[in-house]
């Protein structure tokens, strides 16, 4: 995994890394099954995010996947069929070890103080839908197809977080509507309903999102954590309790240089150099 301060040296065995200035890509890379996810390749993102929180060097995450599609979710033949095998033998343990570990996941994802950029095409289903859902911000395109499945195999949209995650984005109502029928919600519809905050040409969206990426990277980094600190924190506390949160988070990234560098940079009537310190 990522080293403190030696992110782009990482070489990860199940997808895609590269680090280009401060920012990281991840691309799910098995193109010719849509990018499903592997039990090994849960573990090495999880660990991955995990990680991230001592990645000096990386200050943005790009997520996207290879050949035009996103994610097609859990690898039927690697993943569904040895969790039947386990049904079957009735192992609740072994069932709960996997429903913990995916979960994790998304709790990295959300724990790691880097934004997550998510650059959707084309499938995005059942674990995928969730990867893009933890994501901080999601570009699409019209051709993509998400699609909270779990429903069509059996199981509750209750996964990863997706009850507790999905109406904070897109309302309580629509995300009941798609946990219940696992249907697929198109590109543009997504963008409408406030899932995809907006939609690229296929051909653009993971240039766009490496834009923004490149953009977020290139701010004051320490107060972007702490934003995403807050976002996520919040969602348990009263409005007077969040008040309070947000006085002592602004309270401490005042004390930062980047704040200093601003206010010269107003006073020289120049563009200030945020160095995340």
């Amino acid at each position: 995994m990522p080293a403190r301060n030696d992110a782009a040296h990482w070489s990860p065995g199940h997808f895609g890394w590269r680090v280009e200035g401060k920012v990281a890509t991840i691309t799910l890379n098995r193109p010719e099954r849509k990018n499903p996810l592997t039990f090994d390749s849960y573990a090495e993102l999880r660990d991955t995010f995990h990680a991230l929180t001592r990645a000096e060097d990386v200050k943005v995450v790009v997520l996207t996947g290879a050949g035009g599609n996103f994610c097609s979710g859990g690898d039927v033949h690697e993943i569904i069929e040895p969790l039947v095998k386990l049904q079957e033998d009735r192992s609740m343990d072994g069932l709960l070890r996997f429903t913990r570990m995916t979960g994790d996941l998304v709790k990295a994802m959300r724990n790691c103080p880097q934004p997550i950029v998510a650059a959707v095409d084309g499938v995005c289903a059942g674990a995928g839908a969730i990867l893009a859902m933890a994501s901080d911000i999601r570009l699409g395109t019209a051709a993509a197809k998400v699609a909270f499945l779990f429903v069509r195999v059996g199981l509750a949209g209750a996964d990863m977080g997706a009850c507790n995650i999905l109406p904070r984005i897109i309302g309580h109502g629509r995300a009941a509507e798609l946990l219940y029928t696992g249907r697929v919600l198109g590109g543009e519809e997504a963008e409408r309903w406030g899932f995809f905050n907006r939609l690229c040409a296929a051909d653009a969206v993971q240039a766009q999102a490496l834009a923004l990426a490149a953009e977020l990277a290139s701010g004051p980094t320490f107060a972007h954590a702490m934003t995403k600190r807050c976002l996520h924190q919040e969602w348990h506390m009263s409005i007077e309790q969040a008040i309070e949160a947000e006085a002592e988070a602004q309270a401490i990234c005042m004390q930062t240089r980047d704040f200093a560098r601003a206010y010269h940079a107003f006073v020289a009537k120049a563009k200030p150099v945020f160095e995340g310190d």
